[in-house]
């Protein structure tokens, strides 16, 4: 396979749920930032900023909200990635207009803001350093609103952990390519189940290597996508000026 300096920054990625409690020099972040912003975004409107949390207090309040996640206090660096079409609402209201929000406006936020997100990810690993994203903030919205303030417009995505990782950790199988790539034609039920059970074949080997349980991916996602998770989420977005329609 063809590799390269980036290439194996990519294909080494894992989560790191660890960290040592070195901390993060400044002209780093600026760097990874820099990086973030250099993603490509929708039409340059740049609908993301990321809001770095340092203080303890808040930090404790995020891992309630994260569902218990102790790496959101003790990790070097903890950002929560926005949508934000704050500056946008500003411009329009300035010159007199009402600004108009839809489903594409989310959407392009959200798209956005995890393209900033995942190049600065690249970026800081390319600097040795280990990360992990933090959805669970999105288990208690109205709570990590409490923390962060946003103004209308603004709305938390997902968390980041950074730092320097305090143990090395092994890079767990996705899916085959061939599952998630095709050509031509999209593949048919009985391909894709094919797939999904080499992947749960591989995966298995992976987990009893490591000494975990070896649960299969199909049975988890079986389970996963039985309830609906989160569901007040709508509800806030929307209070926070987001529209769906």
């Amino acid at each position: 396979m063809e590799t390269n300096t980036v290439l194996d920054t990519l294909f080494n990625h894992s989560s790191v749920r660890r960290f040592t409690d070195e901390p993060i020099p400044p002209r780093h972040l600026e760097a990874a930032v820099r990086a973030g912003q250099q993603a490509a975004t929708s039409s340059n409107v740049q609908a993301y900023s990321a809001v770095c949390i340092r203080d303890p207090e808040k930090l404790e309040r995020l891992v309630e909200c994260s569902g218990g996640q102790k790496k959101v206090a003790e990790c070097p660096l903890f950002m929560v990635i926005c949508g934000d079409t704050r500056r946008h609402r500003l411009l329009v209201e300035k010159a007199g207009h009402e600004f108009v929000s839809n489903l594409e406006v989310f959407m392009v936020a959200t798209i956005d803001a995890s393209l900033f997100a995942q190049n600065m990810v690249v970026a800081f690993e390319s600097m040795g350093y280990g990360t992990c994203y933090i959805g669970g903030i999105r288990n208690d919205l109205n709570k990590t609103q409490e923390v962060l303030r946003l103004p209308e417009g603004v709305w938390p995505l997902f968390g980041l952990c950074i730092g320097r990782p305090a143990r090395d950790s092994d890079v767990r199988p996705r899916l085959d390519s061939e599952a998630v790539v095709f050509e031509e034609r999209y593949p048919t039920d009985s391909e894709m189940f094919a797939r999904m059970e080499a992947y749960d074949a591989r995966l298995s080997e992976w987990y009893a290597a490591h000494g975990l349980d070896p649960v299969r991916w199909t049975d988890r996602m079986e389970t996963r996508f039985q309830e609906a998770a989160r569901v007040g989420n709508f509800d806030f977005y929307r209070r926070m000026g987001a529209s769906f329609h």
